[in-house]
């Protein structure tokens, strides 16, 4: 098996990697086991000392990586500097905060107890192509910290990424091993998850590799983490800003090409301002510029894949076809390459792709709400669980969204983002499990109660 890199903008092959070999899987693994029993002795100011010396590589370097992602996925070239830089804010947060977060935690009782975060080993890390550096940093950082070593298997599209990061680990300070990148198919994830010297598995994709992960990972009584897809909704009561909240639901539809789990796609507006958004917002959509991703003023660019492409096209066909009606864009591109146009759906069915499934591209679903009771019900009318954004000033609002909208996030009068500081994850398809923050940072350790008697 051959891996690719394809820029998705005109078509042409940047690399060819191949695929390693059943020994050179196992030399790294046995060279990631090696270097683990080495790490996991380290002090915090050793792992914080890596993860600052990576911070300082991603910056100074930021331009170059950018481009990377940008040739191999076709994220805007300004984004990619953005993500790079978020992935240097991370490793940062984590080297100046991982000690407190991890330190043993008294517990009040007749003896002397603690918790103690140990470190639980190697972690498997299954990363999607859509945020390249930033899905593996996210997750990288908290896991150094603790003290773990990880194999990371990145998306058979993004391999010139995947060697990228291994090689800012390795000039970070890590010894080598403690961060490898394998080059496999996912035929193989299975094999690498039943390996004895794997300790756990976290992935973020869709709901059909986190099943099949997930199973893989039970199968072998192994700790995993999974963050999935999403159908998230953006929610305009009456009390909203609707200016403010049109131009940032035009931004949460449209971050990265359309292409986040946790992107706005189904925007449920109240009918007392229905009509003035959905003018307002159709007429934002149809004015972004689509074109070359490296260029400045590009505000959409191409789909990452060709397979991407024609699933959107799919979709949009199929939600027009049953009843949708799209008030601008609807088809691909005129362009070459794999781009596809700006589109808004309206009078959306139930039973249609658009309504039920996630629209990995510049599509948006707007769905008009008869009352705060209905916003609710459309919002939670989802097997996904991600996240979810509310406009609206009214404090009881607020309070029952907080405890009644079905997601593990819920943003108000904001767009959703993630944020070193902030636990990150979902409930229901979009998985279990929470990335960042305080949560994020315990989540892959040996959580050990210690009692010594007084």
């Amino acid at each position: 098996m051959a891996f690719k890199s394809i820029n998705p903008t005109d078509g042409t092959v940047l690399a060819t990697f191949n695929e390693l070999s059943p020994k050179e899987v196992e030399q790294k693994l046995e060279r990631a086991h090696t270097a683990f029993k080495e790490w996991r002795g380290s002090s915090f100011e050793d792992r914080a000392a890596a993860l600052r010396k990576a911070a300082e590589i991603l910056v100074s370097e930021k331009e170059v990586w950018a481009r990377l992602m940008t040739l191999e996925m076709g994220k805007p070239f300004k984004q990619g500097v953005a993500e790079v830089e978020k992935c240097a804010s991370t490793c940062r947060y984590f080297a100046d905060n991982g000690s407190r977060l991890l330190a043993d935690q008294p517990i009040a009782t007749e003896s002397d107890s603690k918790l103690r975060y140990l470190p639980l080993g190697i972690l498997l890390s299954v990363m999607p192509w859509n945020f390249p550096f930033w899905q593996v940093f996210r997750c990288l950082a908290p896991a150094v910290m603790a003290g773990n070593g990880m194999v990371l298997k990145h998306a058979s599209n993004v391999p010139q990424c995947a060697l990228g990061i291994e090689d800012i680990m390795q000039r970070s300070g890590l010894p080598e091993g403690v961060f490898t990148t394998l080059l496999i198919g996912s035929a193989k994830v299975a094999d690498v998850i039943r390996d004895p010297r794997i300790a756990a598995v976290t992935l973020t994709g869709s709901e059909g590799a986190g099943a099949s992960v997930g199973a893989a990972a039970g199968a072998a009584l192994k700790k995993c983490v999974l963050e999935l897809g999403g159908n998230d909704p953006f929610i305009v009561l009456p009390t909203a800003d609707l200016d403010k909240a049109v131009a940032t639901g035009v931004q949460a539809r449209t971050v990265n090409n359309g292409q986040s789990c946790v992107c706005a796609k189904r925007f449920i507006v109240h009918r007392e301002v229905y009509d003035a958004f959905e003018e307002k917002f159709t007429a934002a959509m149809a004015s972004l510029v689509v074109g070359d991703p490296m260029d400045d003023a590009t505000q959409i660019g191409p789909i990452a894949t060709e397979d991407g492409a024609q699933s959107i096209e799919r979709q949009v066909n199929e939600s027009i076809a049953g009843g949708a009606r799209a008030l601008t864009g609807g088809a691909p591109s005129s362009r070459n390459g794999n781009f596809y146009a700006p589109t808004v759906l309206a009078d959306v069915p139930s039973d249609v792709p658009a309504y039920c499934e996630e629209l990995f591209g510049p599509v948006a679903v707007l769905m008009r709400a008869e009352n705060f009771d209905h916003a609710i019900e459309l919002a939670n009318d989802t097997p996904f669980g991600l996240g979810s954004s509310v406009w609206t000033h009214d404090a009881l609002e607020q309070q029952r969204c907080m405890n009644e909208i079905e997601a593990g996030l819920t943003f108000f009068n904001a767009m959703v983002a993630s944020d070193p500081r902030l636990p990150f994850g979902g409930t229901k398809l979009s998985g279990y499990g929470r990335e960042l923050g305080e949560l994020g940072a315990r989540e892959f350790t040996n959580v050990k109660t210690i009692v010594t008697a007084t």
